[in-house]
């Protein structure tokens, strides 16, 4: 009987537990795949800003009306770029090759980015980008340092500097902000929301099914909850008259 109840309070709590995934340093991206607003405007983000070099190879275009709520004829008017063949993945045109050698690097696949590193690790790799004029793209990350990915929403953000403090006889970045002066188009909150909406519909790419596993989920752990009090109850019947 206590295995039961163990077991069901294990399942209470550890989707949260695991959901949560990254170290202490990161930011909490909140995503939610069932929000279909946020889906939407974080698809119009990707597809703008992500797809001119990520590719989600592992994502059909023809799997997004469901998740989003949308229409077929609205995803392609306003996220597909160029000509669609039923059944085609969220490829780019941009051969590896070239992407190799603009960049030195293959700009990697973002399918499972938000499975394999979490979400609040896209979160905060969005939110860490800074000037470097030493950089060789003259962009830096500090989640991620010397990444060979620019700050591709530099225009909705701004310019973000570097803060420093010394550690250990050098100069460390220990902080970034926006400049007054260097502001984008989008306010900070804004800003977080713009790529908390990104996260959010990479999360939904790395797992669409994720939304209707979690609603399952919910009648699942309300089973075993009724499940575990009905066989209390049944066997306090069996052993009333045993002593």
């Amino acid at each position: 009987m206590k295995k039961i109840a163990l077991c069901v309070l294990l399942g209470l709590f550890s989707g949260g537990a695991f959901a949560a995934g990254g170290g202490g340093d990161l930011m909490d991206a909140q995503v939610d795949v069932s929000d279909t607003a946020s889906l939407q405007r974080g698809a119009k983000l990707f597809a703008n800003n992500c797809m001119g070099c990520h590719s989600a190879e592992y994502m059909r275009w023809n799997a997004l009306p469901e998740g989003l709520g949308v229409s077929m004829e609205t995803i392609e008017e306003t996220l597909i770029y160029g000509s669609y063949q039923q059944g085609d993945m969220m490829n780019v045109a941009m051969r590896g090759a070239d992407a190799a050698d603009w960049f030195g690097a293959e700009p990697p696949d973002l399918s499972l980015t938000a499975r394999s590193r979490g979400a609040d690790w896209v979160y905060t790799y969005l939110n860490s980008f800074y000037r470097d004029p030493d950089a060789s793209i003259g962009w830096n990350n500090q989640l991620l340092a010397n990444s060979s990915m620019p700050h591709v929403l530099w225009r909705l953000q701004g310019v973000p500097e570097p803060t420093y403090e010394e550690q250990g006889g050098e100069l460390l970045v220990a902080g970034i902000q926006v400049p007054e002066a260097q502001a984008g188009t989008l306010s900070e909150a804004e800003y977080h929301q713009a790529t908390r909406d990104i996260t959010n519909f990479m999360a939904f790419v790395a797992e669409p099914v994720r939304a209707k596993r979690q609603e399952i989920g919910v009648w699942v752990i309300g089973f075993l909850v009724v499940f575990t009090a009905l066989a209390y109850l049944l066997k306090r019947e069996y052993w009333r008259d045993i002593h």
